[in-house]
């Protein structure tokens, strides 16, 4: 692993900002430094040459002296076994530069804390939950530490949960072992499925059935029948929302078809290159408008700042995607 010190993470004021917070926690911290590190894994030593090209990519943000480095260390890095929104980008910029031999290129923020006193494991580990976003993040008190990052581990068999035999009991068991957090109603439901079925599930289909339930929208309900007080309902939860068009659908060109809606706009004059003579110029036409509810952010709802990139990677994608292709 090659280790290379990046530039400072913060700005005077997010860093006063940060001290403010810190000492709230633990009043003795006095100061407080933060830069960028990069950790590159690599299939066989760089050259020289290579490694003046590596350092040449991982040299970029504000052209400040480097921190002073003096204090405790806490490195946070992305949580070993996931790969960040960072590290995808570097490392294709990596390869495109030549650099076959470098496997993936990570960033963490190392951050100096400095205090009147020494500080006890307990204190660093309350300064680290601070600076870490805890369901994507871990923090380290080594760089060696993030080793990890890169560790391989190989595919687990696909196992099975003896629901024949152990019945709610096994499925509970492997809802807390796995993690896919089923509410009771659920796993009854599983219980009895397998057992019409006879045989039992694998945790691959646990795991995709606890996934259904995404932040778009309850995938496993959104469709289904219902009944309010032992009353039939007309209309699903998806349908409801359907309903609103069936009833009041006025200028709607296109709804529930694509990945996104369309309403009636105005007529306006567009400027693009004419798809025969290639010149550019203005065309008179209906300019309908387009709009979307789904943010697409997966992330975002536990990690609002990476989550961002996804989101809007996606609404180009679904709204260029409309009918025949929008323009968007």
């Amino acid at each position: 692993m090659i280790i290379l010190s990046g530039a400072p993470s913060l700005s005077d004021f997010r860093r006063r900002k940060l001290l403010s917070s810190l000492q709230k926690i633990v009043p003795s911290v006095e100061s407080v430094a933060a830069e960028h590190v990069h950790f590159a894994e690599v299939s066989e030593p760089l050259s020289d040459a290579e490694q003046t090209t590596l350092k040449a990519l991982m040299t970029y943000g504000p052209s400040e002296e480097s921190v002073s480095t003096d204090g405790n260390l806490l490195l946070v890095v992305p949580r070993p076994g996931t790969i960040s929104p960072w590290s995808s980008k570097a490392t294709d910029i990596a390869h495109n530069c030549g650099l076959t031999n470098v496997v993936r290129v990570e960033r963490g923020t190392a951050y100096y804390i400095s205090a009147n006193q020494s500080l006890s494991t307990q204190q660093l580990q309350q300064l680290g939950e601070l600076l870490r976003d805890r369901m994507v993040e871990t923090v380290f008190t080594d760089l060696q530490q993030a080793e990890a990052l890169f560790s391989h581990q190989q595919p687990a068999a696909m196992t099975q949960v003896d629901i024949l035999a152990g019945g709610a009991p096994a499925l509970k068991l492997a809802n807390v072992e796995l993690g896919l957090a089923l509410a009771e109603d659920e796993i009854d439901y599983l219980v009895a499925s397998f057992e019409e079925l006879q045989r039992n599930p694998s945790d691959a289909e646990l795991m995709m059935f606890a996934q259904a339930n995404s932040e778009h929208c309850r995938h496993k309900i959104f469709n289904a029948s219902w009944t309010i007080d032992g009353v039939d309902q007309p209309h699903s939860l998806f349908g409801m929302i359907r309903n609103t068009n069936n009833l009041g659908g006025e200028n709607v060109l296109s709804a529930y078809s694509d990945n996104a809606a369309v309403v009636a706009g105005t007529e306006g004059g567009r400027f693009y290159p004419d798809p025969v003579s290639k010149e550019y110029g203005y065309s008179q036409e209906p300019v309908h408008l387009l709009m979307k509810v789904e943010t697409h952010n997966h992330p975002t709802a536990i990690s609002p700042y990476s989550g961002a990139g996804t989101g809007s990677g996606g609404e180009i994608r679904d709204e260029g995607a409309v009918g025949r292709g929008s323009k968007p």
